[in-house]
């Protein structure tokens, strides 16, 4: 392929002239902005133990851009590793400052997993705010996980040193399997959405559910379900005893600093 033809490529893909430059660009000025969606807890107590942090880009003639639109060109171009760190800076950043939610869970990228460096910077930001390693959880998605196994083995035992745990993200988006599960001792899986969203008209889409739950109870990891839309699959959930909800029916993704900032 010739250079004018990658060119024009690269441009289609993201309408940048220049994607590699505008994503440094975002980086080194700070120029995305940080969201979170909090997580029910279906317990008696309820409340909001944990929210999963959202980041947005800020483009001058379009808002904020949501993740599907910046995303991918970062993955293209194999700079993931460097919006994690953004991310997960600023997260220790608003924990430092004080926070309604105890615990923040960040997703990171399957090139993150692999990044020999990443342990180090990790520990040293929670040095650095004087964070406790337990108000902080990285979501892993079960894609990335299944396709490198190795490197997520090696992950997961250095941050659970570390005494930062692990969610498994998208569980039973395909057939559902444990052995990845169990080989990486996981706090909590969030069960997909395409079973969630079933479970009010889906006898499939239940035994599933079922079966995380009993293998959950016996492997001691909880239960988030994803995608909770009405009331009626909300209290579906906490008849089977699911532990924990998230989804739009629940609470929509506001500012983190909205959502986390304590009351005065």
């Amino acid at each position: 392929m010739d250079d004018k033809f990658l060119e024009r490529m690269d441009t289609e893909l993201t309408g940048w002239a220049d994607p590699v430059a505008r994503l440094r660009q975002a980086i080194e000025k700070d120029e995305f902005a940080l969201y979170c969606q909090p997580i029910l807890a279906l317990s008696a107590q309820g409340g909001y133990p944990m929210g999963e942090v959202l980041v947005r880009l800020r483009e001058e003639e379009k808002a904020l851009l949501p993740p599907g639109d910046f995303l991918p060109a970062f993955e293209h171009y194999r700079m993931m590793p460097q919006l994690d760190r953004w991310v997960v800076r600023n997260t220790i950043k608003r924990i430092a400052a004080g926070s309604r939610i105890p615990r923040f869970t960040v997703n990171l990228s399957g090139q993150t997993l692999a990044d020999p460096e990443f342990l180090k910077f990790v520990g040293g930001q929670l040095s650095m705010y004087k964070v406790a390693p337990d108000r902080l959880m990285f979501e892993l998605d079960e894609g990335d996980l299944l396709l490198h196994q190795d490197w997520a083995t090696q992950f997961a035992t250095s941050f659970r040193s570390l005494g930062v745990r692990l969610l498994v993200d998208g569980f039973g988006r395909r057939a559902v399997s444990f052995s990845v599960i169990q080989a990486l001792g996981v706090a909590f899986v969030k069960v997909d959405g395409s079973i969630t969203r079933k479970l009010l008209a889906n006898e499939v889409a239940r035994n599933k559910m079922n079966a995380v739950l009993r293998v959950g109870e016996a492997l001691g990891f909880a239960v988030v379900a994803e995608c909770v839309e009405d009331q009626d699959v909300l209290m579906r959930l906490k008849a089977l005893g699911v532990g924990y909800a998230q989804g739009f029916g629940i609470f929509q993704p506001h500012a983190i600093d909205k959502v986390a900032a304590p009351q005065a």
